[in-house]
């Protein structure tokens, strides 16, 4: 495939694309996403948006202010001339983004992007082992981080990475460097296939996967799942709960509502029962958000707080037929569900209004095609399950990964979901097809969890699963071998728990602990994952089990 004369002075991220023979097929079959071949897409997203809507229109909302498009393009301007002339930031090196959901966190994206560089998105909660692998992989040479989450940051081990913390008061702060700099900006005029967004996601290695998406794929997502399924208007409110280090949060919060002029109220954290409060005050139109709140709005009885909702859209898992149905009685909300992956950046199975059938994950979204294919790699009969394939304008370009070979097969983009579609087109979920445990939306790798529980000096050995669970459909089960001597106890689990905690992101800590003699292992003393998640879903214990507190 032949690229587009590039930007970046720093090739970094081009030289380690995937060969091309290992590429997905990318189509481009609706006319929206057939880019010219120059595009900066934070220009298209906000200096274009601004040039259709107005500058005064508001943008980026918290609970205490208000930002309108002219104030983010503001500090996007700024922050550009803060890397470029302060930190020596050169088009095609790596930002690190690192923070909650605020404004900040926004403009510096944008800054990031206008810079010619490559936006490094993390989650919040990661821990400084997991920031040492994010550094070794994408070797960042700038991070902005919200000052209230640089501890993690600075116990990493990030050689020749420079820190600029944002949101704290300070003289060499991103705000105090910002106050000094011109309002305007030239953007890098990037080719619409430099790499825009680096975007992790794990693997059931624990190693997590760089993902590579170009400037053209940002704008993507948005003229294909948002212009044809979910259709804002410039007057709507989004908000929702997933973090802008998730592509979900990413593209429902920011790359959608400012395609079309909309604003964003940014939620740091909230609750379910605060997420539908929030909603109810300020009279938000979309949501964005996992099954996991949806029921548990359900369960708090809160459901007529969503009633001025417009659009209610789910993703992350998949969402129970009983849930939909429950909005659906009681405020007359069908909610929009959908399946995406990092690997393609946003969602590419979806419906919405009467095109909906509840309990199907929905149509391919226009722009894309799917299949369902046996393990010859030919597609299967309508009815019989499968593994999920994708073709689209987005696709799998890992970082330097030979895991891309195993992603894309034949040109298509193999999710590792197992799927069945019927005679209609629909495409109906069935269980994800490797060892990854989605809890709350969110995709937890089990072996990454065994080699952090594993350190603890009680533990032996362990195995980690996904077990059943009503709220969060999966959650973190640990299965786990005692030192001899150690009491296998609701205090050891407690600690076991805590460890994890401390020293990896918390939401990937183990719910349930069970303490056994021995683990299942096969004759060449494989781990049998298989039979730990069997007798998860029975909720059987495992022969010589022990208590299970959790």
């Amino acid at each position: 495939m032949q690229l587009r004369p590039s930007a970046h002075v720093d090739t970094f991220s081009r030289d380690r694309l995937p060969p091309v023979e290992q590429w997905p097929e990318l189509v481009f079959d609706v006319p929206e996403v057939r880019y010219p071949d120059r595009l900066n897409c934070a220009v298209a997203l906000l200096d274009d948006t601004i040039a259709r809507h107005g500058a005064e229109r508001r943008c980026l909302v918290t609970v205490t202010e208000s930002w309108t498009y002219g104030d983010l393009l503001t500090r996007a301007n700024q922050i550009a001339h803060v890397l470029t002339e302060d930190l020596g930031v050169l088009p095609g090196h790596r930002i690190l983004l690192r923070g909650p959901n605020n404004p900040w966190l926004v403009a510096s994206w944008f800054g990031a992007l206008k810079a010619g560089a490559v936006v490094v998105t993390t989650m919040p909660l990661l821990r400084a082992h997991e920031l040492d692998t994010i550094h070794r992989i994408a070797r960042p040479v700038v991070a902005l981080c919200d000052h209230r989450f640089t501890a993690e940051l600075e116990a990493a081990d990030t050689p020749g990475l420079r820190v600029v913390d944002y949101g704290g008061a300070g003289e060499g702060t991103l705000a105090a460097r910002c106050a000094a700099k011109s309002t305007v900006f030239e953007a890098v005029d990037t080719a619409c296939d430099d790499v825009a967004l680096i975007a992790f996601t794990s693997g059931t290695t624990g190693r997590p996967k760089a993902t590579m998406h170009f400037h053209r794929d940002v704008l993507a997502i948005a003229d294909t799942f948002s212009a044809y399924v979910l259709r804002p208007e410039p007057t709507d409110l989004f908000t929702g709960t997933p973090p802008l280090g998730f592509t979900f949060g990413l593209g429902g919060l920011v790359v959608f509502p400012l395609r079309v002029g909309a604003a964003t109220l940014l939620l740091e954290r909230a609750t379910p029962e605060e997420l539908a409060a929030v909603v109810a005050e300020r009279r938000v139109t979309v949501l964005f958000t996992a099954p996991t709140a949806y029921r548990a709005i359900l369960g708090a009885g809160l459901v007529d707080l969503l009633a001025g909702v417009r659009r209610c859209v789910s993703a992350g898992e998949a969402l129970p037929v009983g849930v939909w149905r429950a909005y659906h009685d009681a405020i007359g909300t069908r909610i929009i569900d959908g399946i995406g992956a990092t690997e393609l950046l946003h969602v590419f199975v979806s419906a919405a209004d009467d095109a909906i059938r509840p309990g199907a994950t929905g149509l391919p979204v226009p722009g894309f095609r799917a299949v369902v294919l046996g393990p010859d790699g030919s597609p299967v009969p309508d009815g019989t399950p499968g593994r999920l394939a994708v073709k689209g304008p987005t696709g799998c370009r890992y970082l330097d990964d030979v895991r891309q070979a195993d992603y894309v097969c034949d040109g298509w983009n193999i999710t590792g979901d197992t799927y069945v579609r019927d005679g209609d087109g629909y495409f109906w979920y069935q269980a994800r097809s490797d060892d990854m445990i989605v809890s709350s939306g969110y995709n937890i790798a089990g072996p990454e969890v065994e080699a952090v529980l594993g350190t603890h000096p009680d533990v032996a050995e362990c195995g980690v699963v996904g077990a059943p669970d009503v709220r969060r459909g999966l959650v973190v089960k640990a299965y786990v071998v005692l030192h001899p001597g150690v009491s296998p106890d609701e205090a050891t689990a407690r600690a076991l728990q805590g460890f994890v905690k401390r020293t990896m992101a918390p939401y990937k800590y183990p719910r349930l602990v069970e303490f056994v003699d021995e683990l299942p292992r096969t004759n060449t003393g494989k781990l049998r994952r298989a039979e730990l998640r069997r007798r998860a879903a029975e909720g059987t214990p495992v022969a010589g089990a022990g208590p299970a507190p959790g």
